[in-house]
């Protein structure tokens, strides 16, 4: 009798093991495939957002650059009113003083003064091609990006359209969720990361940055993905600690991968002007900085702050955002900006 029970109770058991193998294999089945990357919305090419996104800027040189273009002659007046307009749209003492010197060389004073347009226009244009534009590749592991930033930059809306672009192309994508300290910060990733098609590691609030980032390059690394995008707290960049914060997390992210972070952008609100200077003077130091992202040109009369950058800390531009949908963060393209923001006709 014995004997008996036992064998049904071990018929009992095969045929509920067979019975759960069925229906999760059948789960599985259904479940549907891997989401095809999303492709962005088609539109105006670069050089069309570029022209739309610097009309402000365009509109407060508009009447400075018309006093100078139409004078007679370029001399020394002409180049006086160009380099108070230079500075009014946030180029910089330092990049002005570069610019009005070489043009100098290339503009004969007994020239005509419209003949600085377009000396202006390739000269900034060169200027801005010193440095690569490009976004740095691997040949193999995951390309690990660092994005710093102070709070209000249009860091996580960055990072987010960044990752779709990315998905765009075709490639996997994970984000670390790194800035712990705003509230709200995390979420606010998470749903970029739905957006987007990207998982999101992230730990609690308060976490530690490091330790977050420590995990997303470690997860990419197991799950073979292409492209890790980490975020990082952006307190304002005086403080001390948050500084030495961002040292730790590149410290961790080079010992799991050597060479990594392969990418340090440094977001910049383009509304800033002259404060994106100290912002950048410091983020570079101690963040290792190797380009820039600009946000929010298109709301700002202040695009000359992508040459002052530029020229003051020998740093590349980027990515340029030029509106609010998610294909308006644009590769930075210096032929398309110096082209906009000196066309040949006002």
């Amino acid at each position: 009798m014995q004997d008996w029970i036992w064998l049904a109770l071990t018929g009992v058991v095969l045929l509920a093991v067979l019975v759960g193998g069925a229906i999760a294999f059948s789960r599985r089945m259904a479940l549907p495939p891997p989401s095809e990357p999303k492709a962005l919305p088609t539109g105006p090419s670069t050089a069309e957002r570029f022209a739309a996104a610097l009309q402000r800027t365009r509109d407060a040189l508009g009447g400075s650059l018309r006093a100078v273009f139409g004078r007679e002659r370029a001399d020394e007046e002409a180049y006086e009113g160009l380099e108070e307009a230079l500075l009014r749209a946030d180029c910089g003492t330092r990049a002005t003083t570069a610019l009005l010197t070489e043009l100098r060389k290339r503009v004969s004073t007994q020239a005509p003064a419209a003949e600085l347009r377009k000396a202006l226009r390739t000269l900034v244009r060169e200027r801005l091609e010193r440095h690569p534009t490009a976004l740095a590749t691997v040949e193999s592991g995951p390309l690990v990006i660092l994005v710093v930033g102070v709070n209000g930059s249009g860091k996580t809306t960055t990072i987010g359209k960044l990752a779709a672009r990315y998905r765009q192309e075709g490639k996997t994508v994970l984000l670390g969720a790194g800035d712990t300290f705003r509230a709200g910060a995390i979420e606010q990733l998470k749903v970029w990361g739905e957006r987007a098609d990207a998982p999101v590691i992230a730990h609690q609030e308060g976490a530690d940055p490091a330790a977050v980032c420590h995990d997303a390059v470690q997860a990419a690394l197991a799950r073979g993905i292409d492209v890790v995008i980490c975020d990082t707290a952006g307190r304002l960049q005086a403080q001390k600690a948050l500084m030495d914060e961002l040292g730790k997390v590149r410290k961790v992210i080079g010992r799991i991968i050597p060479g990594a972070p392969h990418e340090t952008l440094l977001v910049l609100d383009g509304t800033m002007g002259q404060n994106a200077f100290s912002q950048a003077r410091v983020f570079k130091d101690v963040a290792g900085v190797t380009g820039v992202a600009l946000t929010k040109l298109d709301g700002t009369a202040k695009g000359g702050v992508i040459i002052g950058v530029s020229e003051e800390f020998e740093l590349s531009v980027k990515l340029v955002g030029v509106g609010e949908k998610v294909d308006d963060l644009r590769p930075f393209d210096p032929a398309a900006f110096a082209g906009a923001l000196f066309p040949d006709a006002d």
